[in-house]
């Protein structure tokens, strides 16, 4: 789906081939990749064009990606669907120049209001590197509880690392908004 939506600070918009350049940048930095399972550290521009040229026109929601691009400052980070086993996922980054403005609150709310409307799915997943406070805060903020802990390859560390796992019920999300 080609979704953007706008905010009252920013925009969340589909990914475009000039977003290659500040994504790297701000994935090239283990504070950032180090609290993600699916990317690699170092990140390079290669990575970044690579990742791009998957973000097609017409993916389902499952597998929508968004932008978040400020007013002034451009790119942000991204809030992005993927399938899981048991469901779809959320996901999300933020570059560190942007952290503890309360963006990502905002962005992943905007996208959970829009994943809900968009699609019949009753729950959605998540998670934490057990050390990711901030990440598990914002969870806890919107609704997700805590399912249980496993073991998930972080590929910036190379590693099983702890994982809290969470998920967010349709329900809950909607007795939220009340």
């Amino acid at each position: 789906m080609n979704v953007t939506l706008q905010t009252a600070g920013f925009l969340l918009r589909p990914a475009q081939v000039g977003d290659a350049e500040p994504i790297a940048r701000y994935l090239n930095d283990l504070d950032v990749s180090g609290n993600l399972a699916r990317v690699p550290f170092p990140y390079h521009l290669a990575d970044a064009k690579a990742w791009l040229r998957s973000r097609v026109p017409g993916l389902p929601a499952e597998e929508t990606n968004l932008t978040i691009e400020l007013p002034g400052e451009g790119l942000a980070g991204h809030v992005g669907f993927h399938r899981g086993p048991q469901g779809p996922i959320i996901g999300y980054w933020l570059g560190k120049p942007f952290w503890g403005r309360g963006i990502m609150t905002a962005a992943v709310t905007a996208s959970l209001d829009w994943f809900f409307d968009a699609t019949s799915h009753d729950t959605i997943y998540s998670g934490v590197f057990h050390f990711n406070a901030a990440s598990l805060a914002i969870q806890r903020k919107l609704g997700f509880t805590e399912t249980g802990r496993s073991q998930l390859l972080c590929l910036a560390r190379n590693a099983e690392v702890e994982h809290i796992d969470t998920k967010l019920t349709r329900s809950v999300w909607k007795a939220r908004a009340q």
